[in-house]
């Protein structure tokens, strides 16, 4: 979960997340190399009297200045690339979520299993526990077992909704009368927070996402509970 003044992304739990993340450094390299030559190259026509006569017509300067940021384009674009792929690959999964955005809060199915399913909203104020974080806990939580393949099938009953979890690396837009998929793997036992990212009305900011990450086992034993 983010923290106050953190100023990097929150730590990667599923392996699709830990490449956006190397993929959001290796970018970074890349501009700040170009914002420093760009920044030298100001600085030096700014501070430099002599004019170089060769420098200001030549076909082979205006092929490398042309050249270099195609090149450039390339080494951003195909790792981007490979990433989209990724993203949208579902690999054989062995549980189904369906998730529906409401106004406002989230609906829970587990598909593959019978009358398993439940609505999430955000906790008041005044039934949280010490232990529980404000505008971000719900009363019924997503539980998911760990390093199992699982697929999100997202909707929406009224209007626009985007179910998003910034520490798995997911952000699916969930749309009335369409249902979209994504997939992920978590790594680890845990909590991850999110919360609908699209402008979805008033209350849009108070329906959260929380999901628990378990052994399988326990998952099995929560299963059931119902």
């Amino acid at each position: 979960m983010t923290i106050w003044g953190s100023l990097k992304l929150q730590d990667a739990m599923t392996p699709l997340m830990e490449q956006l993340i190397f993929f959001h450094d290796h970018t970074l390299m890349i501009l700040t190399m170009i914002t420093i030559l760009v920044s030298y190259t100001m600085v030096n026509l700014m501070t430099n009297k002599f004019i170089n006569r060769f420098l200001l017509e030549g076909q082979t300067v205006e092929f490398i200045w042309t050249m270099l940021p195609a090149i450039t384009l390339i080494f951003i674009a195909l790792p981007s690339l490979h990433l989209l792929y990724l993203i949208d690959e579902i690999n054989k999964p062995l549980i189904t979520l369906k998730t529906i955005g409401h106004q406002w809060y989230w609906s829970y199915e587990y598909s593959d299993f019978n009358k398993i399913e439940f609505d999430s909203y955000m906790k008041p104020t005044n039934e949280l526990e010490s232990f529980e974080f404000r505008l971000l806990d719900v009363d019924n939580r997503v539980v998911l077992p760990v390093n199992t393949q699982i697929r999100v099938m997202i909707t929406a009953a009224d209007v626009l909704h985007s179910w998003a979890l910034p520490s798995l690396g997911v952000k699916i837009d969930a749309t009335p009368g369409r249902l979209n998929q994504g997939s992920m793997m978590i790594n680890q036992t845990g909590l991850f927070f999110g919360q609908c990212s699209e402008i979805c009305g008033a209350n849009h900011s108070f329906m959260p996402i929380v999901v628990e990450s378990v052994p399988s086992k326990l998952f099995i034993n929560w299963l059931k509970s119902f």
